[in-house]
């Protein structure tokens, strides 16, 4: 048996033995746990969502548009042919004017003395003229009977042909101041709407200075460049055509103002430019509109439209779909493993609120038409649909990845 100091060592070690047991076993399972910690993966972050919609395939009216703006069918420049002082203005300005309707007058007072002059130079041709012809007519017989010299009868001779030259330089002068009074009334070479005059009464006018501008509005003209690429294109659809323009013949044109308001009258294709501007890669075309009381004015905005036919089996996808960057169109597509692909493409006309694709897409492959702007290519989505409006460029705001589209949520 132990006495009381060595039993009370033997306790004491028993629990000294047990605390350290209880530290042990709170330290393996404080291992443990941080073992169990470090073995466990995090969570993979969700793809964003992103909202696509399908490339359709249609038949679409073919339709070319472009700018321009409205010309006189004829413009007349109207200048004085003569130098002096304008006296009057014959016509109201800004109303319809004749063909030969006069609408300035210049003084006519230094071109009548002028006129003046040149008869009393004719006349006096003339009658140097009647001298020298009977001198001829008397000498030829007496050179006959020897009663005058040859040289006498050939000075005679040659004195009637300058006298001659002398008529006719005399009738040419008083043409010429004829013409010049004449012109002292500027008149209108064409029927048209006169313009505001530019020169006042009392201006000293010269061949130089322009009076004012009468323009023949009915028909009326419409120039827009197209380019040369579409021009090509054009061609394409009218093979036959001499113009190489217009796939119909007859009205094809549409024309429409400022403010998007349509003229009621169609028009045709008039003349078609010469050449390409080497410099802006374009080539003028002229169309023909009606224009009854001459309500279209030249320099007015025009936005022309030509009825081009069907094209076939056409590409669409929503504008919104599309990212120009520079004039590079980009297009992020979305593959059958959701992930994202970037494609460049070419691009067509308008339909709508859609674009037609000419390269680059095919009908049925998803698009990005929302949500592009976060994403890259290689990158996996989550691709929802949208409702339409949210495909044609109103909605501007970005998906909630927290909250579910309404297709998906009736999918």
């Amino acid at each position: 048996m132990l006495d009381g100091y060595s039993a009370g060592l033997f306790d004491r070690g028993r629990a000294a033995g047990g605390l350290r047991g209880c530290v042990g076993i709170f330290c393996v399972a404080v291992l443990a746990a941080c073992a169990g910690c470090g073995s466990s993966e995090p969570e993979a972050p969700k793809p964003p969502v992103v909202y696509v919609a399908d490339a359709a395939e249609k038949n679409l009216p073919l339709f070319a548009e472009w700018v321009g703006s409205t010309e006189g069918f004829n413009n007349a420049d109207i200048r004085p042919q003569v130098k002096g002082y304008l006296r009057s203005t014959e016509y109201q300005q800004g109303t319809v004017v004749s063909e030969g309707q006069a609408l300035f007058q210049i003084d006519p007072r230094e071109f009548q003395a002028e006129l003046d002059s040149a008869l009393g130079e004719l006349g006096e041709a003339k009658a140097n003229l009647g001298k020298s012809t009977s001198h001829v007519t008397r000498y030829r017989p007496l050179a006959v009977q020897g009663a005058v010299s040859q040289q006498e009868l050939d000075d005679a001779v040659q004195a009637m042909l300058r006298d001659q030259a002398s008529v006719a330089s005399a009738k040419a002068r008083v043409e010429h101041a004829r013409l010049n009074l004449g012109w002292t009334k500027v008149t209108s070479p064409i029927d048209g709407v006169s313009g505001i005059a530019i020169a006042q009464v009392g201006d000293l006018v010269t061949p130089g200075t322009l009076l004012t501008t009468v323009s023949q509005l009915n028909p009326i003209k419409v120039q827009f460049p197209i380019a040369e690429k579409q021009y090509m294109e054009l061609v394409k659809y009218n093979q036959n055509a001499s113009s190489g323009l217009i796939g119909k013949s007859g009205e094809i044109l549409e024309l429409f103002l400022a403010g998007d308001v349509a003229w009621k009258y169609r028009g045709t294709p008039y003349v078609l430019g010469r050449q390409v501007d080497p410099l802006t890669g374009t080539i003028l075309v002229e169309g023909r509109f009606p224009n009854p009381k001459n309500v279209l004015r030249p320099g007015q905005f025009a936005r022309v439209r030509a009825d081009l036919g069907v094209e076939q089996n056409a590409v669409l996808i929503p504008q919104s779909a599309v990212d120009d960057v520079q004039g590079t169109y980009n297009v992020y597509v979305v593959k059958a493993d959701d992930t994202v692909e970037v494609r460049s493409v070419e691009v067509g006309a308008t339909h709508g609120s859609d674009w037609v694709i000419t390269k680059g897409i095919k009908p049925g492959e998803r698009v990005v038409v929302q949500g592009f702007q976060k994403v890259r290519s290689g990158m996996k989505v989550d691709p929802q649909k949208k409702p339409k409006e949210a495909t044609d460029g109103k909605s501007k705001t970005e998906p909630d990845p927290k909250k579910p589209s309404s297709d998906a949520r009736a999918s």
